[in-house]
């Protein structure tokens, strides 16, 4: 048996976040001692390892609860779902990167910002030796073996939609 206070050492959380857990039906202790106090058992501590990460996954408290209640072990459609939720985040958060990028018109912002141009990409492109060909085949590769993130990888470089268009149709053939 395990206290609240071990459980939250080996976990590495504060006690009131096990014992919100607790009140939430997320964690409930297993049992109590004679003194009053929440104990936790092997499993409760399985259970947790669950809940952190699935927490490390970004879920929420609501969801994750869902998930645990209905006992099945590959919770799929949910992760597939946050998933797509990530990367609806992650290219809005980009655009706005780059919106950002461009107010400041600065070289400093453009190094800080951890993004590159497409100029800056062709660059370092032609530095190592790819020719136009050489592109070619790079991007083609790269569409065939993973096109969704072809598509993330030009819109970071803050290509237009049209021109992305273009680049995949030629990478296709």
């Amino acid at each position: 048996m395990y206290t609240i206070g071990q459980l939250a050492k080996r976990f590495g959380l504060s006690r009131s976040t096990l014992l919100y857990y607790d009140a939430i039906g997320l964690l409930p202790a297993s049992t109590r001692s004679a003194s009053g106090y929440r104990l936790y058992t092997e499993q409760a501590v399985q259970r947790m390892t669950h809940i952190q990460t699935f927490r490390d996954a970004g879920l929420p408290l609501e969801t994750i609860r869902t998930l645990l209640a209905s006992g099945t072990d590959a919770p799929t459609a949910v992760l597939e779902r946050h998933l797509q939720e990530l990367n609806s985040d992650i290219s809005r958060l980009r655009q706005q990167q780059q919106v950002i990028v461009r107010l400041l018109d600065s070289a400093s912002a453009l190094k800080d910002s951890r993004t590159m141009s497409k100029q800056r990409w062709v660059e370092v492109l032609r530095a190592a030796g790819l020719d136009d060909a050489g592109m070619r085949k790079w991007h083609s590769e790269f569409e065939q073996r993973s096109p969704e993130a072809h598509q993330d990888f030009l819109e970071s470089l803050g290509i237009g939609d049209e021109e992305i268009s273009l680049i995949r149709q030629h990478s296709r053939h």
